[in-house]
């Protein structure tokens, strides 16, 4: 989420919303990304073992990001509403696991979850943190038709570069040492 990596609580839940399907959304979708007939043909999806249309699990997956960027946006105005700086969220380096569960099917309403399930320092990049995340998302009946183990990293507040980091990125800036400690001398 939009706190800083000192912030993050495990296993903390955060609600993400709702989202009713339509038809009309699961066709459009489908055929702009995923045009298999059981996505964008309600007749031939009704005679086959599908028995209807279902929702790309493409579709269900950017409904579920796009509500998990609506929360970071959203915690960061809680944060600013309540005096506090914010922290910084990075991008992702990966994900680790989709499992798709159950169809979603047009009337659906699909309920979304971030946790984070465990973090640590990113061993790669100075003053950041991994975050591990499962996102779950759950139609009306309460039947989990969606689950994925993602990462992504988020800043530290109280980073403090090390003394040998800082000399060293000091050298690279020098015109006769840095080309030679960069690789292009």
């Amino acid at each position: 989420m939009t706190r800083w990596f000192e912030d993050i609580i495990i296993d903390e839940a955060f609600p993400l919303g709702s989202h009713t399907f339509t038809e009309a959304e699961i066709i459009r979708f489908a055929t702009l990304y995923d045009p298999q007939y059981f996505h964008t043909d309600p007749e031939l999806a009704r005679q086959s073992h599908f028995g209807g249309l279902i929702a790309s699990g493409w579709h269900t997956v950017s409904v579920g990001h796009r509500k998990m960027v609506d929360a970071l946006f959203a915690e960061e105005e809680r944060l600013r509403g309540l005096g506090q700086e914010p922290g910084v969220s990075g991008p992702s380096p990966g994900v680790n696991s989709m499992d798709f569960k159950a169809p979603v099917r047009p009337g659906d309403t699909v309920t979304y979850e971030l946790v984070v399930t465990g973090k640590r320092p990113s061993n790669s990049i100075p003053g950041w943190g991994l975050l591990f995340n499962r996102l779950t998302a759950v139609n009306q009946h309460g039947e989990l038709v969606y689950r994925s183990d993602l990462v992504g990293f988020s800043k530290l507040r109280d980073y403090r570069m090390p003394l040998k980091l800082r000399l060293l990125l000091a050298l690279t800036r020098l015109p006769l040492i840095g080309p030679r400690i960069a690789g292009k001398a």
